[in-house]
């Protein structure tokens, strides 16, 4: 698994086109307290996302008390094709809507990893055109779910690498990890090994998001 993830994040740049299934409608789930929406990283197993998505969703479980929560996996391909971080756009714009309109008191954390992290990008807003496995924006979250947007977790964020950040009006609900070396979110970067890390960051990005909702 360690060995695909590295070759996969060594590959990143410049994939060959790879024909990809449309991604399926979003479709509306539980009211809970709190829906965390995860993004995965390219190629990178799991429930949610086995780098990311799972220990975050986990170490959130522990920080958050007295509240219910649900889990959300955006339904995109995760690979190298030039459509996949458009997908996941699509899907995640469409899910946290959908679950918006359906439970008025639900608000929502976004996690994304890698390629999981342009697919946030894109849905506030920040486009991650030109990044590693990013695309222009598709979708992005309407004006009235903001303010339910409790955190932004971000991990390895491609957009990184081209001196982008997230700004705006979800800039100061948005924690964004990129470990030294990481060449996926660092220009220059030579460490594949820091981009597989961020397992690490779980508990303080779980506190950051705890703090907020």
């Amino acid at each position: 698994m360690r060995i695909r993830l590295c070759l996969a994040a060594l590959s990143l740049v410049g994939g060959a086109g790879v024909v990809t299934l449309a991604t399926p409608a979003a479709s509306a789930a539980a009211c809970t307290d709190v829906d965390v929406v995860a993004a995965r990283g390219t190629f990178e197993p799991g429930t949610l996302g086995f780098i990311v998505g799972d220990p975050v969703y986990s170490a959130l479980q522990r920080r958050i008390t007295g509240k219910t929560l649900s889990s959300y996996k955006v339904n995109y391909p995760a690979d190298l094709s030039p459509t996949s971080a458009a997908q996941g756009n699509t899907d995640l714009v469409n899910h946290v809507s959908q679950q918006a309109a359906a439970c008025p008191g639900q608000r929502f954390v976004l996690v994304g990893y890698s390629q999981g992290a342009n697919v946030v990008d894109n849905s506030i807003g920040i486009s991650s055109a030109g990044a590693v496995v990013g695309s222009p924006i598709v979708a992005t979250l309407p004006a009235a779910v903001e303010p339910r947007v409790a955190a932004v977790l971000l991990f390895g964020n491609p957009i990184r690498a081209l001196g982008k950040s997230v700004t705006g009006v979800y800039q100061s609900r948005t924690i964004d990890f990129c470990a030294t070396g990481d060449p996926i979110c660092q220009s220059g970067g030579t460490d594949v090994a820091a981009h597989l890390g961020y397992t690490a960051n779980a508990d303080a990005a779980a506190a950051f998001a705890a703090g907020r909702v």
